[in-house]
């Protein structure tokens, strides 16, 4: 996938603490002189963002698990499109916060056995995986806690609660286990700079 840059992607249920490890990376890759686009899904893009709006605010019911599945996809090919192929033809390192694999866990395992369509409509219309997946491992009480402390508009998956957040957590270490080629798992329940730097030495490792 990286053609000449280097795709990276943090998972991890809600609250871990992802979105500040990818931000961390950016900033340190780009002190040592790495061209990077820090980015993140659903969105990333002018129409991925405007998908965003539709998928993460209003009702947890709002959609259906399939319709759901759809938007995502249609988010995630205008932002594979117009951001994430056009940077790592560019030779940049491409930190997304979510890729694919969270909508094999929210989608596809938590409103029902649907992660074969997941996969179905990943393959026909995405067909790229990144080149190294950081798992911020955390406890879903933790997790939720802190996600939910956030008080922003965009909750609508927090809101399905800490039993979904138990089985996205199993799920998430199942995928790391299913793409051990690409996953590392990292424990998110520490401090934040010791967290940064076992993810900055993963990341050394894959570096071109």
């Amino acid at each position: 996938m990286s053609e000449g840059g280097l795709f990276i992607s943090f998972e991890g249920i809600d609250g871990s603490g992802k979105s500040t490890q990818a931000r961390l990376l950016a900033e340190h890759l780009r002190k040592t002189g790495r061209d990077v686009v820090l980015t993140r899904e659903p969105g990333g893009s002018p129409g991925a963002e405007e998908i965003r709006a539709l998928v993460l605010q209003g009702d947890p019911d709002r959609w259906s698990a399939e319709t759901e599945i759809l938007l995502f996809t249609a988010a995630r090919r205008d932002h594979l499109e117009r951001t994430i192929r056009p940077a790592l033809a560019a030779g940049k390192v491409v930190i997304c916060d979510r890729f694919a694999d969270s909508t094999r866990m929210y989608q596809g395992l938590s409103r029902g056995n649907l992660r074969a369509t997941v996969d179905a409509l990943h393959d026909l219309m995405i067909g790229v995986e990144p080149d190294l997946t950081v798992l911020i491992d955390m406890n879903p009480k933790d997790g939720l806690s802190r996600a939910l402390g956030r008080n922003g508009v965009e909750e609508r998956f927090e809101e399905f609660g800490e039993e979904l957040q138990e089985a996205m957590r199993a799920g998430f270490l199942d995928l790391a286990r299913e793409y051990a080629d690409r996953f590392v798992a990292i424990d998110g329940a520490r401090d934040v700079d010791a967290v940064a730097e076992d993810v900055m030495a993963a990341v050394a490792a894959r570096l071109p």
